[in-house]
């Protein structure tokens, strides 16, 4: 794990689905299938890269925790100003730090232990904003874990 300092919000289009922590594992890999098989990716207007971002976001106790519904959106990040497509939607990384922990070997079979080891730590001020999956077209993985203002980067 490292911290980087976000400087500006970043925006991200892309599709968004309601879950929660108990049906996530039955409904996120759907919702990746269906961005995979809708090409999403490519219908998303004015990217800035084609990095893939998967943004946890919309928490139902923003701030607090994770419990409770909240929103995935996967997506690419696109300017502030781009107009979002019928049938997309969007989340705002906030500038703001945050703990980087990249996926070992950048193996999308390794996001879910590595999410899971994440959660078991009590050592980062969360801020539970917006969390998110980083896809790298060098094929990296990391994890991005907003920390709440006045975490050290």
């Amino acid at each position: 794990m490292h911290l980087e300092q976000q400087d500006r919000a970043v925006r991200i289009i892309g599709i968004e689905l309601r879950t929660d922590n108990h049906e996530a594992m039955r409904t996120i890999p759907p919702h990746w299938q269906r961005f995979t098989e809708e090409g999403v990716l490519a219908r998303i207007p004015g990217k800035l890269s084609d990095e893939v971002y998967a943004v946890y976001t919309h928490f139902e106790n923003a701030g607090v925790n994770n419990e409770g519904v909240y929103s995935l959106i996967i997506g690419a990040p696109v300017s502030s100003t781009q107009a979002v497509p019928p049938g997309m939607s969007h989340a705002v990384l906030p500038a703001a730090p945050r703990a980087v922990f990249p996926v070992p070997q950048g193996r999308f079979d390794q996001v879910v232990p590595t999410w899971q080891a994440v959660w078991l730590r009590d050592d980062l001020p969360k801020a539970y904003v917006a969390d998110c999956e980083r896809y790298r077209a060098d094929g990296q993985i990391d994890l991005l874990i907003g920390l709440r203002h006045g975490a050290s980067a």
